[in-house]
């Protein structure tokens, strides 16, 4: 019993030397007020729990997992490339060989090449089928 009186009054006498101290919310989040150095992890971390995937990503992965018509579509491209590659080294072998490039519009494939005189050369005009577009301006020599 006095070993319980003693540790109660040693209870009560810290009681009094014994100081609180104001509790102070700090944020993590820079959005809220919180460091910004703490955004890169964050983000990290949020990248790292994200277990949705895109839509788009999987479209194309399920699409190119057909080994036929991936190696379909890269030899389509690849006949394409080579395509565009001569058309072009034809059209300035002309341009600056000893034949004049003649204006006019060609159509190969799903691409329509425009040839056309302009003012500091001929202007080459590629449209593809998809609606893209370049302009070449090829200088007189």
């Amino acid at each position: 019993m006095t070993r319980y009186v003693l540790l109660l009054l040693g209870v009560v006498g810290l009681m009094g030397v014994s100081r609180g101290q104001a509790l102070v919310y700090r944020p993590n989040n820079p959005n809220f007020g919180g460091n910004t150095f703490n955004y890169a992890w964050m983000l990290s971390s949020a990248t790292a729990q994200d277990k949705t995937k895109d839509p788009a990503t999987l479209r194309n992965t399920s699409t190119s997992s057909r080994s036929d018509a991936n190696s379909l579509d890269s030899y389509a491209q690849s006949l394409q490339n080579q395509l565009l590659n001569r058309i072009t080294s034809n059209l300035v072998g002309r341009q600056f060989g000893e034949t004049s490039l003649k204006p006019g519009t060609y159509t190969f494939g799903d691409f329509r090449v425009e040839i056309s005189n302009a003012r500091d050369g001929m202007l080459v005009r590629i449209v593809d089928g998809k609606g893209g577009e370049t302009s070449i301006t090829v200088p007189y020599y």
